[in-house]
């Protein structure tokens, strides 16, 4: 078949600048083949190659006692102790779920639990952090279908919980929705496998599906903005099958019993290019492929095709040669491909056959290592003026526009359609705060959550990225658990442009002072940028995943509120109403800087509510909604009337940082207020719960009037 002739437009539909095309012909001293532009292009692309973010990715804090292994392989590892570790990734998903929902967020899932399964971990939760356009955009409703329906068939049918998540909606999404999806396997610390290949002339072996044409491009695909070709792009969306995933997580497990896998690479964006590559330049080794080997469900695939396929539930593993005829066996008896499609080489290159015809033959480190890295100008975001107030409005009448919209009204429609409880093990479910895991067969367990305010992060990258790791930090303290580490998803519009760039490089920078003051590294994750259509970028959403440990469930904090019981505040209240759920739900604006947030105070009174568990029967973060939402949500979720004594608006819906709504009984509260007299720990009682009405300092409402709002606001929204 006659390859297509190289020209600049194929150059550029390639996603390669002509500063970048000359540094290809520098490279290779001459003209590439179709097929090796097709490879440079995958693995220089944004996606794959971090090119405009490694500079500030390289200043983030990522170690720590409990961190086995941190960036740079396919998901982090962390120790939990007697021998086992938590494996966990965050990755976004967003490009493919804006132009084919369902398949673009199941595959989306399949991709991060094979993230999470080939580094030998068996996956034990899931969670997925979903940003939308207005609920009245003519294609959210279609798309927010399209999405919950693809993250809960694949994780259903693949049978793996899904714990938690957040769901939000906003104009700037209205042309680009966000679908981050994040898993977490448990493995032991002594049996975990990585992507570097070793060793010279040992078989690289394709395992799984076979390779079709489905997603060829997609990860150049998810380099570029959206504009009115956006339909062309269907093709680039790859198509996934559960069932096949979990026969293959099931193969891989075995054959890592059996002392097999020299290295292990799953096949995720750019396909058999990107493992391939990758698993080469960590082994500081070559690799030879040879193509007519490589399992097809189609006729006729090019080289080209088969090298940028993202056909799902494929690995690439480079075996120990003695060690085949076990490994087949296995691969054969799950209905599953093995092939053995190349061999590590001594040189540095990257060679692949096809029909008898050298298609590539490029030195395999400047594929990776030695991508384009870009230190783009950026602007700092200018700081913004202080909110001049807000209009006029009763406490109850701010409550009901908050539990009234979408954004913060009860999001049953979505987790009901999501398996929570398979495998027997999860202990706290979505809705309730941060989700916990059981580790089976262990009094022992794991906490999780994903957290950001994206409106924050453009008003103030820097404190809106502390802001996203502090919640996340408080979302796992109110559990009980003990923060260990984070993942993060960095989702921004064009790195090319000034203000975008300093949105990202704020972020980072916040993002990494508080990992660093709460002892809370990152330890893998995930960049997606050029989320904008025709111009337009979405709010910078770096969402943070985050794991805490939980050494027994006896430290968990997770009771309901009774009648008679206190309310009482951890931390102090100002009333903070700058970027705020209220000033945005209520009156649409979107003005005043992000609160700040004081890392020392964050460590302090999370330190408190840990070390005083035992006498708090429940807890939650206060973050959007302050102090008002969350004493309805916990008085709501007990079928139980509050009061509060507060009246005032900033008193109420302020969302001052660093602090705890937690419910005592009358001992519990004493004893709590005793212990925080010995520190410099501000504690307040705030309210009480008991009757069947809400009661903010006198405007009350019915219980029942204000949970029929609140739980049936999010499906009108999104069925209209």
């Amino acid at each position: 078949m006659n390859e297509p002739q190289i020209t600049p437009d194929l150059i550029a539909a390639h996603g390669l600048k002509p500063d970048e095309y000359a540094r290809i012909l520098e490279i290779i001293g001459r003209e590439p083949s179709f097929t090796e532009l097709g490879i440079f292009s995958a693995m220089w692309n944004e996606h794959c190659s971090y090119k405009s973010s490694k500079k500030w990715l390289r200043t983030l804090h990522t170690t720590g006692p409990q961190v086995i292994c941190g960036p740079g392989e396919n998901a982090g590892v962390v120790d939990i102790g007697d021998g086992q570790a938590v494996i966990f990734k965050m990755e976004s998903h967003n490009h493919p779920s804006y132009i084919e929902p369902h398949q673009g967020a199941a595959t989306g899932v399949g991709g991060i639990l094979r993230d999470v399964f080939t580094m030998g971990a068996r996956p034990i939760a899931a969670m997925d952090s979903l940003s939308f356009g207005l609920p009245s955009h003519p294609k959210t409703s279609h798309i927010v279908k399209g999405v919950v329906e693809g993250v809960g068939s694949y994780g259903n049918c693949f049978g793996v919980p899904n714990v938690g998540g957040e769901v939000r909606f906003h104009a700037s999404y209205n042309g680009n929705c966000l679908v981050n999806a994040f898993a977490a396997g448990l493995a032991e610390t002594d049996n975990i496998f990585y992507c570097a290949a070793s060793g010279v002339g040992m078989p690289v072996v394709y395992l799984g599906a076979k390779t079709g044409r489905d997603g060829v491009g997609g990860a150049t695909m998810a380099s570029a903005e959206f504009d009115d070709t956006i339909e062309e792009k269907r093709p680039t969306v790859q198509v996934g099958d559960p069932f096949t995933e979990k026969c293959l997580m099931e193969a891989c497990m075995e054959l890592m019993q059996t002392d097999a896998v020299i290295s292990i690479q799953d096949m995720g964006a750019a396909g058999l290019t990107c493992s391939a590559v990758e698993m080469g330049d960590k082994g500081g080794l070559g690799i030879k492929l040879q193509l007519d080997h490589v399992p097809q469900r189609e006729t006729n695939m090019t080289a080209y095709e088969m090298m940028l396929s993202e056909s799902q539930e494929r690995m690439l593993m480079v075996l120990k040669p003695e060690k085949e005829a076990e490994a087949r066996a296995i691969f054969e008896k799950w209905d599953l491909d093995f092939a053995i499609v190349g061999e590590t080489i001594a040189e540095d290159r990257f060679l692949i056959v096809h029909g008898n015809e050298v298609k590539a033959d490029l030195p395999l480190s400047k594929l990776s290592s030695s991508a384009p890295e870009y230190d783009r100008p950026w602007v700092e975001t200018p700081a913004a003026a202080p909110l001049a107030g807000l209009p006029e409005i009763g406490a109850i009448e701010a409550l009901r526009a908050l539990i009234g919209s979408p954004n913060y009204a009860a999001k049953d429609w979505v987790f009901q359609q999501y398996d929570t409880q398979v495998m027997g093990d999860t202990v706290r479910r979505p809705g309730q705060g941060a989700g916990v895991v059981r580790i089976h067969g262990t009094d022992k367990a794991v906490a999780f959550t994903s957290d950001v305010t994206p409106r924050y992060v453009k008003a103030n990258p820097f404190e809106g990225g502390k802001q996203a790791v502090a919640e996340a930090y408080r979302n796992l303290t109110a559990v009980g658990a003990l923060p260990l580490a984070t993942t993060d998803n960095l989702n921004f519009g064009n790195p090319e442009k000034p203000e975008i760039m300093g949105q990202l490089v704020g972020a980072i920078k916040g993002i990494d002072a508080a990992c660093r003051a709460l002892d809370f590294p990152i330890v893998s994750g995930n960049v997606s940028l050029y989320n904008e259509t025709d111009g337009t970028g979405i709010l910078p959403t770096p969402t943070i995943g985050a794991v805490g440990l939980l050494k027994s469930l006896d430290e968990m904090i997770a009771g309901l509120p009774e009648a008679g019981d206190i309310a009482l505040v951890i931390g102090e209240t100002f009333g903070h109403l700058g970027q705020s759920a209220l000033a945005y739900e209520a009156f649409g604006i979107e003005a005043g800087d992000a609160p700040g947030v004081d890392l020392a105070a964050e460590r302090k009174n999370g330190e408190f509510l840990r070390a005083h568990h035992a006498l708090v029967k429940g807890a939650t973060d206060l973050s959007d909604g302050g102090l008002a939402l969350a004493a309805f949500e916990m008085a709501e979720a007990a079928g139980l009337g509050v009061t509060l004594d507060a009246g005032d608006i900033a008193t109420l819906f302020g969302e001052d940082q660093a602090r705890y709504l937690v419910i005592c009984d009358a001992a519990g509260a004493a004893a709590l207020e005793a212990a925080a007299l010995t520190t410099d720990v501000a504690l307040t009682r705030v309210g009480r719960f008991g009757g069947d009405a809400v009661d903010f300092g006198g405007a009350k409402a019915p219980l029942a009037e204000l949970s029929t709002l609140y739980r049936s606001a999010f499906a009108a929204a999104v069925e209209g």
